[in-house]
């Protein structure tokens, strides 16, 4: 854009600090000149308290697979999806880390093959329709660090072979792995075992999955050593008969709110049951909940069983319990859930979800922002989320075109708390080369971070000032909870060429600049945010808010609605904004209005102005029930009608023709 002299607002770096140090909640920042009519209006920017994980689970391994260094699977390596099994093998037994997603069905040749998971592996289904048939996924001694999520595995039975002697194609086997997380499966109608944890396995958690229509379900230990420690909570066993699970010679086996139902009933007396303690295991069972169950929980002599809490409903046989076994709070910190409402929670949140993905965290897993983005997988067509701890990132970040479908997360408890910065100006690259960070891709959403240029122009002297935090020329990008920090051109939202169309959503945010600081061609709506107009020290002329390049072909500019702007400005000092043509282009003809939003007395009476020779009066640059004492109807400040605001509404601006609507989306 067209250098405009500036001046730097004292102590960039200070101002910085000091503005992360405030609330997040976007009512912040009202200035000295606020009334009392204004103080009185209800806030409609505050930002929504948004949770950082899901309600029912996290996306980190707990009970004993989070000991002893804990258990991350593949994360810090490239993140891959497999269609086929080839690559599913060629992935799951590589030496170095892969995050491995299953899309769709994979069918295992020959039938009841083996498919060897190496150490340092994440295995995960793609939505909740990821899954192997006819095949097992086995870990050989010495595997460790293993996580095996959201997939379905089912189908090696050998009909005839209800008891499982001819075969021993189980779901999962493993043999002398440690730290293995099990997650959210479902397995069913395999040729023998649907899990098998054998020969001295430890820090082993099994969670939230399902074990269904099978004779043996879930077995542990084929040792005589006590080493496997166990954590198996929320599971659903339904529709099986023995093993749910039985327990040989484990040194700690904790198992809690697991749901046993519908347990096959074909007469046997002895081998249908439900949880045995076996050998010299020390188990202790927690509030879980059997319905029409054989021997709900036994245990041999030799054996400890602890059971306090569970609910058992038309079962029969025995009830062991004897012995001190351990105490798991020892161990590990967990959440028990009333007995009483396991059979509801664990048939609604067990087995394959469409809601888990895949989570990369940084810097726990990956060293930056960037290391996360590039593990990312080119053409990715499934939400992955770069979950970003509290801290300050002093980093470029590009999201190329290739990788769209991304989530950047902040994962503090606000916007401020964890900050991606850089500080360089356009002299060194224009607009492209300036932004701290650039999303060229489509369907990315950034929420709870805050994005700053921090480049201080009083401090050098160059030929342009602008130094962006933002770029974007993706479609269907999303901001919620986020801020954006700088003085000239802020945050552009553009598009790859003049006729093309990309659309930004901004929610709940906060922008500040000074001059042309929200400018570009994108359909972009600003709603419920707060736009602070800096001073840059004049008494007559202190800036430009928006600066709009919209194609002529495009009805749709900048929306700012249900706002607010704030300015330390001197009253009448800064205008709304003026038409960007860039280049000369005629074709790039501004679209803005700014409706229901207050204006603070910094808005000058003539709002609008002319900029490279063109006219701000051959522009589309409207306003519609603004208020506050900067807002008022005059001749040189064009006004819609209600019937023309009827059609300038976020949908009309967002929906397109794919009907994209992330306003009414559900936040995260």
């Amino acid at each position: 854009m067209t250098h405009f002299p500036s001046k730097r607002r004292p102590g960039a770096g200070a101002v910085l600090a000091a503005l992360l140090g405030m609330t997040a909640a976007l009512g912040l920042g009202t200035t000295g000149e606020a009334t009392a009519t204004e103080r009185a209006l209800p806030d409609r920017t505050t930002a929504p308290n948004y949770p950082t994980q899901p309600a029912r689970w996290t996306d980190r391994a707990h009970g004993f697979a989070s000991l002893a260094g804990g258990t991350t699977g593949g994360a810090g390596g490239k993140v891959v999806t497999v269609t086929d099994q080839a690559s599913l093998v060629s992935y799951a037994n590589a030496p170095e880390p892969y995050v491995i997603r299953v899309k769709g069905s994979i069918a295992v040749e020959p039938f009841g093959a083996d498919i060897v998971v190496g150490s340092d592996k994440t295995i995960i289904g793609v939505g909740d329709t990821g899954e192997i048939v006819h095949g097992e996924l086995h870990l050989n001694p010495g595997t460790s660090n293993v996580v095996i999520r959201n997939l379905t595995i089912r189908d090696s039975y050998v009909e005839g072979d209800w008891d499982g002697k001819t075969t021993d194609f189980d779901a999962i086997q493993m043999d002398g792995a440690d730290h293995v997380w099990i997650d959210h499966n479902r397995f069913q109608h395999m040729g023998d075992g649907l899990l098998d944890i054998r020969k001295d396995s430890q820090y082993v958690t099994v969670s939230h999955n399902q074990f269904r229509s099978h004779n043996k379900a879930f077995g542990i230990g084929w040792t005589d050593n006590l080493r496997t420690q166990i954590t198996i909570d929320h599971n659903w066993f339904t529709g099986t008969k023995q093993r749910n699970p039985s327990a040989d010679n484990c040194a700690y086996a904790h198992l809690y709110n697991n749901y046993l139902s519908a347990q096959v009933s074909d007469g046997d007396p002895v081998w249908t049951y439900g949880n045995w303690s076996r050998g010299r295991t020390r188990m202790v069972i927690e509030n879980s909940y059997y319905d029409g169950v054989q021997h709900p929980y036994q245990a041999d002599a030799t054996a400890e069983l602890v059971q306090r809490g569970s609910i058992l409903r038309n079962t029969s046989g025995r009830t062991d319990s004897w012995g001190t076994a351990f105490d798991p709070r020892d161990f590990y910190a967990y959440r028990l859930d009333p007995a009483k409402a396991v059979p509801a929670l664990v048939t609604r949140f067990s087995g394959p979800q469409r809601n888990i993905g895949t989570t990369l965290h940084v810097p726990a897993h990956y060293p930056s922002v960037q290391a996360a983005v590039d593990a990312v997988p080119a053409g990715n067509d499934v939400p992955v989320t770069i979950a970003i701890a509290p801290g300050t990132y002093r980093a470029k970040v590009v999201v190329p075109a290739n990788k769209p479908n991304i989530v950047l997360q902040g994962t503090g408890q606000s916007r401020a708390d964890t900050v991606i910065v850089y500080d360089t100006p356009a002299e060194y690259g224009g607009s492209t080369g300036s932004a701290t960070v650039r999303i060229a891709a489509n369907d990315v959403t950034a929420r709870h971070l805050t994005f700053s240029n921090d480049f201080d122009e009083a401090a050098v002297e160059l030929k342009g000032e602008q130094a962006l935090a933002m770029k974007t020329t993706g479609d269907r990008i999303v901001f919620e909870d986020t801020a954006f920090l700088g003085n000239q051109d802020t945050l552009m939202t553009d598009s790859p060429n003049l006729t093309t169309v990309s659309r930004v959503y901004i929610r709940d945010s906060f922008i500040e600049g000074d001059v042309d600081f929200l400018y570009g061609r994108a359909t972009t709506v600003v709603e419920r945010s707060e736009i602070r107009a800096l001073s840059r020290g004049s008494d007559t002329n202190n800036g430009y808010i928006t600066a709009a390049s919209t194609w002529t072909g495009n009805p749709h500019g900048f929306l700012i609605t249900r706002s607010r702007i704030v300015s330390d400005a001197p009253a009448g000092t800064f205008h709304l904004g003026r038409p960007w043509h860039p280049g000369g282009q005629v074709d790039a003809v501004a679209q803005v209005l700014i409706r229901d939003t207050y204006l603070p007395a910094a808005i000058k009476a003539t709002p609008w102005t002319d900029m490279g020779g063109f006219s701000w009066r051959d522009a589309r640059l409207a306003e519609y029930h603004n208020y506050g004492p900067g807002s008022q109807v005059a001749a040189d400040r064009p006004q819609l009608t209600d019937n023309q605001a009827s059609s300038h509404t976020v949908t009309a601006y967002l929906k397109g023709t794919d009907g994209w609507a992330p306003h009414t989306a559900r936040t995260h």
